[in-house]
């Protein structure tokens, strides 16, 4: 790459002279005169770009085979889910082919698509109600390129006051309907003497821009959409190829512009109005305007570049910092003024790159002829691919992070261009200028641009662009096989050769061959370089159509979903309806909706159709394919408009039905239920055909409202299922594959009315296996019949047993009828189809089993228990019996056979051979049932007891008596609840008290002799019989105190136990002097009982005693250690009493001081006197009762009153007083009366002995002691509190 400015040219540009290319020249239908012709000759590039091939794809066409090799290729595209699916957009488009007009150029962005015809004139559409925005007549020739400014334009958003002032807008425009709105747009004298009568288009953001637009005619004409008299025209003299505007035109009014004179123009501040007096239409329109503004201005024009051919396509970038512009010579890419620092002035306008075409033959002839497609890369807008996965070998290096922080700061600054011309694609990198590195070191470069990626195709490149960010998106032209009559094979998905196409010709000019190929939308990886998917698209006319009639346009994800949204929020926020909001922003529409309208006169029946149809779609919702998210892809020929978009869960699934793929169908809407949702469901061919009818109905559906949808929608998705997973199970069936099929079945089936039929069909191929594991286990709403359950138990009882019991039990009884299946089963037992001794697969016995096991569960589920649980005990099947007879209370069911109930789980066969631990555990069950009932009252001990007494099963009776006496099955009581519970169940023994001491002594003694203490009603002599005869001495004893022959229990001690010990302790806890004597008399001549009296009585009797009654030269083993220890201990002894003494005379002495002290302490008064008669006294009130009992309403006592008569104290009180040491103080009669109610009192003692004596000392002393013999108590009211 090479830079060079724009005044030096290109240093290597060949010596050419430029001529007007009649081949390429239009008529007024805009065939072109020529057939293109695809690259490919001899001559090759030599530059050192990146370069790829694809070429075409091998076809053999033998003759004889032919037809069976187009079968095979037909199947094998349709093997092969497409990416894209199309719609024509053609009839909701009436307007722009109105009276003959084909379109010429083609331009989509934002929420507009504008189309430039043959006849030079210009339709504005709004996007995605296709709503014509504005039609004006700017040319008198075709219209080769469009530009607008700003591009891309601001998306549609919402904002209150422009919604606000565009709604008044709109139902303030009058309905002006006009005779100049009859005539055709094409005529361009009835255009320059009348004006039409152009309604106003919103002032919105998205609204605001300028239209360019450049016609063979040699006109520039720029148009502002939304108003109408800011334009200008401008003629150039030479018929103009392309046109640029600046992406701030509003601001610097330049324009770039460059055509067959080979001249890249920079023109700025162009007047409005018109520029010379060579034109028309527009032109006239202006001067009616401006017209004292002609030859007021004339702008300015630059020549920027020239001398390398006609120039056919100009591109500024996104960022407007560049310029690119194709010329014969190749791709230039030039700096613009835009966004340049002062420093950098010089920079404006200046070549940073270029690329150069390929050489060959093709290219020296048809470079001229080709017309190039450039875009400009927006990364934002692009999708991206799926997420690639994290690296796993760990973090990366500094080094690593550092490089990546540089590459992602270099692709902000760095802009991407895509150019597809001819048959080759160049991804081109442009980097900004500045202060050059290496060999540049110190220089500074305006920027550059380097060739990224090079490839070559074997197609015309018709339009391009990015898919993805590694597809690429390639509108491809293919010349036919001028030697072959015989129709273009299509290469991959099948699609349907245009049938109205058949026999058109141009409407003017040389009749040609028509053997033009029909174009295909390729999808290349970048990466391989191959090609991954091609539709061929069935375009109006293609035969005639060359590759410069073709154009590509893309809107990103969000742009006509955002139009949309905001649509429908204006529409909320103005209160208006769809119609009502359309009337009120396009009246005249509404005028014109109709196949009669006078607009249409000279169209045919089908234009009118399609105006009829576009006019519904443009006023109605939105069209379904551009409402959804995704990609959006316009195809553009002079007659045709297809739309292609990423095909969606819908569409998937639709083909996955096509293709007869129901489990991919099935686990698609299982996965996404909102699948069935979608409004479009398309059964046809994946490409666009000329008969097919794209009509209102299917586009604009009339729905119900949302509310409704949505409480319907995901039932329509379970319905669904149903529907393909039926299909499926068809289908598996079909095949012969009953086990999957019947998986599939539980899996999808969800009727009742769908399973009875499936079931039906399973049995009448006897498939019983392959289905019975998947009929669902639970009740259906409505239920399946039970029949279909009844005749699989049938079938499987009479060939498989074990399969029969194995779906008994999953099957929950409510499923079928449990009368139904009990008959079968008894009738096996009645007709004895089934014995305890058959030998089943080696097992005696099993189907008998079986069928019992069965036979005991369904009456139990029948609620038939007793019959269940004769089942159960005849299979002895202790658990379901046990379990039966306590949740049903069914003991007395089997009163009558007591001792086999409790040797239920016994064997017979071992039980003289079974421990009593073994018994126990084995019985301890039916026990343990047996008491509970009785103690419920159900089964009387008496019958339990003589039942077992009649068969002498004396352990298990030893076993129910011990259970009733230790009150088992009480454990989930607690408390005094549990206690009377358990001594209610010990009142049961009292009637076998005589056999409970027999059982307890033969089997448990313990137990004996807590019966013994606790029970009374037993007889004393049966019991003590039972003791001598097991020799149970401590029994006798206790039988013999608790009668008062105490001696005898002594006795019994000594001579049959020789306890000591036991004879002390007994003698200890009856405290008898009488048996301390006995004792002490049975044991002197025993030396043994001696030493155990001396080390065991301790203080039990006086120790001189016993030492004094041990006989004279009695040898005593031990006596020293035996006297030692009575000595200790009754030193011990000593030492505890002397120390408690100790302890109790100090605290008397303490005591004693306490009341000393407070005795001589004098009780204080604290006086305040606050008037001469009141003194105030600490002290608290004591509550009264009136005569009523009721409480009475107690006089405040306060201090200085009298605690009774609450009058208060005065200086001069003659009474006596008396004050305690709680506070309170009394009149000595108030206290006297209080203390002696009734009594009579000594005035000597009221008035005081000392005051008749002359104040003498002992006067006053026997005064207070005859007070203190009266008043002995203490306080009379603190004492009542206390006693409260």
């Amino acid at each position: 790459m090479t830079e060079e400015s724009p005044e030096t040219g290109d240093k290597k540009a060949r010596d050419k002279t430029v001529a007007e290319p009649g081949p390429n020249s239009a008529d007024d239908n805009g065939d072109t005169t020529s057939d293109d012709q695809a690259p490919g000759g001899n001559g090759a590039d030599d530059s050192s770009e990146p370069e790829a091939t694809i070429g075409k794809k091998a076809v053999e066409e033998e003759e004889e085979d032919s037809g069976d090799e187009e079968e095979e290729e037909e199947e094998d595209g349709d093997d092969d889910e497409p990416k894209l699916k199309y719609a024509r957009l053609t009839q909701h488009l009436g307007a722009v082919y109105r009276n003959g007009d084909a379109t010429s150029s083609f331009l989509v962005a934002g929420d507009k698509m504008i189309a430039g015809t043959h006849n030079g004139n210009i339709h504005v559409i709004q996007l995605p109600i296709f709503k014509s925005l504005r039609v004006y007549h700017a040319h008198s020739a075709s219209v080769t390129s469009v530009s607008i400014s700003p591009y891309p334009p601001p998306l549609p958003s919402l904002r209150v006051d422009a919604a606000a002032r565009l709604v008044a807008q709109s139902t303030n425009s009058p309905l002006r309907p006009s005779t100049g709105t009859t005539e055709s747009p094409a005529s361009a004298a009835a255009a320059s003497r009348k004006p039409k009568d152009h309604h106003a288009v919103p002032n919105t953001p998205s609204n605001n821009i300028y239209i360019a637009t450049s016609s063979t005619d040699g006109n520039i004409c720029v148009q502002s959409l939304v108003d109408i008299k800011d334009v200008q025209l401008r003629n150039f003299a030479r018929p103009i190829q392309a046109v640029a505007l600046s992406p701030e035109y509003k601001t610097d009014r330049m324009y770039l512009s460059g055509g067959l004179s080979g001249q890249l123009i920079l023109t700025t501040g162009a007047p409005l109005g018109r520029s010379t007096a060579t034109t028309t239409g527009a032109a006239a329109q202006a001067a009616g305007w401006l017209g004292g503004m002609v030859g007021a201005g004339t702008g300015k024009d630059t020549v920027l570049h020239s001398g390398e051919g006609i120039i056919n396509t100009i591109k500024w970038s996104l960022s407007g910092r560049y310029v690119a512009w194709l010329n014969e010579h190749g791709i230039k890419i030039m700096r613009t003024k835009l966004h340049l620092e002062s420093a950098d002035a010089d920079d404006a306008w200046k070549r940073i790159g270029h690329a150069e075409r390929p050489l060959g033959e093709e290219w020296e002839t048809m470079a001229s002829v080709w017309k190039g497609r450039v875009e400009w890369i927006d990364d934002q807008s692009i999708e991206s691919e799926e997420p690639a996965k994290e690296p796993t070998d760990g973090i990366k290096s500094p080094a690593a992070e550092k490089l990546k922080q540089q590459q992602l700061k270099s692709n902000k600054t760095m802009e991407r261009l895509l150019v597809g011309w001819g048959g080759t694609i160049w991804i081109m990198h442009v980097y900004p200028g500045g202060i050059g590195v290496g060999k540049n070191a110190g220089e500074r470069s305006a920027g550059r641009a380097d060739i990224a990626k090079k490839l070559r195709l074997d197609c015309i490149i018709s339009g391009i662009s990015l898919y993805t960010q590694n597809l690429l998106l390639v509108l491809a032209f293919c010349t036919p096989d001028n030697d072959e009559d015989d129709p273009p094979r299509s290469r991959g998905h099948k699609h349907t050769s245009s049938t109205t196409s058949t026999g058109s010709e141009p409407s003017g000019g040389i009749r040609r061959k028509q053997n033009n190929s029909p174009p295909e939308l390729r999808l290349i990886d970048l990466t391989s370089h191959e090609e991954v998917y091609m539709d061929v698209l069935s375009v109006s006319r293609f035969e005639r159509l060359s590759s410069n009639d073709y154009h590509l346009g893309v809107l990103p994800a969000q742009t006509v979903a955002a139009a949309t949204s905001s649509r429908g929020a204006l529409e909320a926020l103005a209160g208006f309806g769809t119609e009502m909001l359309n009337a009120a922003l396009n009246p005249k529409a509404l005028l014109f909706s109709s196949g009669t309208s006078v607009r249409s006169k000279d169209s045919n029946d089908g234009a009118s159709s399609s105006t009829s149809v576009a006019a519904r779609g443009a006023h109605g919702a939105p069209h379904p394919n551009l409402s959804k998210p995704g990609l959006k892809i316009f195809i553009h020929s002079p007659y045709d408009c297809i739309l292609a978009t990423q095909r969606d869960l819908g569409d998937h699934l639709a083909w996955l039905l096509e293709h007869k793929e129901y489990e991919k169908a099935w686990e698609l809407v299982d996965e996404h239920p909102d699948t069935v949702g979608s409004p479009e469901k398309s059964d046809g061919p994946s490409t666009p055909d000329r008969t097919q009818s794209v009509g209102t109905d299917d586009f604009y559906d009339e729905t119900s409202s949302v509310a409704e949808g949505m409480s319907n929608f995901y039932s329509s998705a379970e319905k669904e299922k149903r529907r393909i997973g039926e299909l499926w199970v068809k289908q598996l069936i079909d095949a012969g594959d009953w086990t999957r099929a019947g998986q599939i079945c539980g899996k999808v089936v969800g009727t009742p009315d769908k399973w009875e039929m499936w079931v039906w069909r399973f049995a009448g191929a006897n498939k019983f296996d392959e289905i019975v594991d998947y009929i669902p286990t639970e009740r259906t709403h409505p239920p399946i019949p039970g029949t279909l359950y009844e005749v699989m138990l049938g079938h499987y009882l009479k060939v498989s047993k074990p399969r029969f019991e194995d779906l008994l039990e999953r099957w929950p009884p409510e499923l079928f009828d449990v009368g139904s299946v009990t008959t079968i089963l008894e009738n096996q037992l009645q007709y004895r189809e089934v014995r305890e001794d058959s030998n089943d697969n080696g097992e005696i016995g099993r189907d008998w089993r079986i069928v019992m096991q069965s036979l005991a569960r369904l009456h139990e589920v029948n609620g038939r228990s007793r019959e269940a649980l004769r089942c159960y005990i005849k299979l002895q099947d202790a658990d379901s019996a046990m379990r039966l007879i306590k949740d049903e209370h069914l003991a007395e069911a089997v009163a009558d056979d007591i001792p086999s109930f409790i040797g239920l789980r016994v064997p017979q066969d071992l039980l003289d051979r079974m421990t009593r631990k073994e018994l126990e555990d084995a019985t301890s069950e039916a026990i343990n049932l047996l008491v509970d009932e009785a103690q419920h009252g159900l089964v009387k001990p008496e019958v339990v007891v003589n039942q077992l007494q009649d068969k002498d099963l004396k352990l298990y009776t030893f076993f129910y008596l011990r259970g009733l006496w230790r009150g088992e099955g009480t454990h989930e009581h607690s408390g005094e609840s549990r206690a009377r519970l358990v001594s209610d169940s010990q009142s049961l023994v009292d009637v076998f008290a005589d056999l409970a001491v027999h059982l307890f002594a033969t089997f448990d003694r313990d137990l004996l002799m807590a019966f013994l203490k606790t029970s009374t009603v037993y007889a004393f002599e049966k019991a003590a019989a039972e003791c001598e005869k097991h020799n149970y001495i401590p029994e006798l004893v206790y039988l013999y105190s608790k009668t008062g022959q105490m001696k005898r229990a002594l006795y019994l001690i000594i001579d049959r136990l020789h306890d000591v010990s036991r004879a002390i302790a007994f003698a200890k806890e009856q405290n008898d002097p009488d048996l301390w004597e006995d004792l002490l008399k049975y044991s002197m001549d025993k030396p043994r009982f001696i030493r155990g009296l001396l080390e065991e009585v301790g203080t039990a009797i006086n120790p001189i005693a016993l030492v004094r009654r041990i006989p004279e030269g009695l040898e005593i083993p031990g006596l020293r250690d035996g006297l030692k220890h009575i000595m200790k201990e009754h030193e011990i002894q000593y030492s505890i009493s002397s120390g408690v003494a100790r302890v109790l005379r100090s605290e008397v002495a303490a005591a004693q001081n306490l009341l000393r002290s407070g005795q001589r302490k004098g009780v204080k008064f604290e006086v305040v006197v606050k008037e001469s008669d009141h003194v105030h006294v600490e002290a608290k009130d004591v509550p009264t009762e009136g005569e009523d009992g009721a409480p009475k309403q107690a006089k405040k006592w306060e201090p200085g009153h009298c605690a009774q008569c609450y009058e208060p104290f005065v200086e001069w009180e003659t009474e006596t007083l008396v004050g305690f040491a709680c506070g309170h103080v009394f009149h000595l009669l108030h206290l006297l009366e209080t203390l002696h109610p009734g009594e009579e009192f000594d005035q000597d003692l009221l008035s005081g002995l000392a005051e008749l004596k002359g104040h003498l000392i002992g006067a006053k002393v026997t005064h207070a002691r005859l007070l203190k013999e009266r008043m002995s108590g203490g306080c009379p009211v603190c004492k009542k509190v206390e006693k409260v």
